[in-house]
């Protein structure tokens, strides 16, 4: 979906009906996102959104009925260029615990940042920047290395004016 300034993890999903924007508490949150991604604010990838398919419940059943056409393939050339570069560099950093090497690569982490560089957007994500984790590799962590912005919920919400 070329245009849009943000690109989704499955975490702001996932946490957000979870916890702070449930379904039946906050159906303005997922029409805003329906809207934004309509409106080419937001996308996010086929990797993220297979991530959320795998679950049982209300979120699944929201990803296939209402937004399923706001994920975008990671089947390109530069994408897949970007994906091994990043890769070359986690699996390098000897900060890292090899765990957390093999389940950032057996994730969709990795794709969407390089989704991401690929297009110019915004990564949104409830990962925090810590430069001294060792058993996971955070997203914003990648995100400093390779030259892309990321944001979690709220900071795209406030960059994009929305209010509920």
């Amino acid at each position: 979906m070329k245009g849009a300034r943000y690109l989704l993890d499955a975490n702001v999903f996932i946490e957000a009906a979870r916890r702070y924007y449930a379904f039946d508490l906050v159906p303005a949150f997922w029409n805003m996102l329906i809207s934004l991604a309509n409106n080419r604010q937001i996308e996010s990838i086929d990797r993220v959104q297979d991530e959320l398919l795998r679950g049982n419940d209300d979120l699944a059943a929201w990803v296939r009925n209402d937004f399923a056409s706001a994920f975008s393939s990671t089947d390109d050339a530069s994408v897949i260029g970007n994906y091994s570069d990043i890769m070359a560099w986690v699996q390098s950093e000897n900060q890292y615990h090899d765990l957390a090497k093999r389940e950032f690569a057996a994730g969709a982490d990795g794709w969407l940042i390089a989704y991401a560089k690929h297009n110019g957007h915004t990564i949104v994500t409830q990962e925090v920047l810590d430069l001294q984790r060792k058993n996971r590799v955070p997203i914003p962590n990648v995100c400093q290395k390779f030259g892309v912005k990321s944001v979690n919920t709220f900071g795209m919400l406030r960059e994009l004016n929305i209010r509920f």
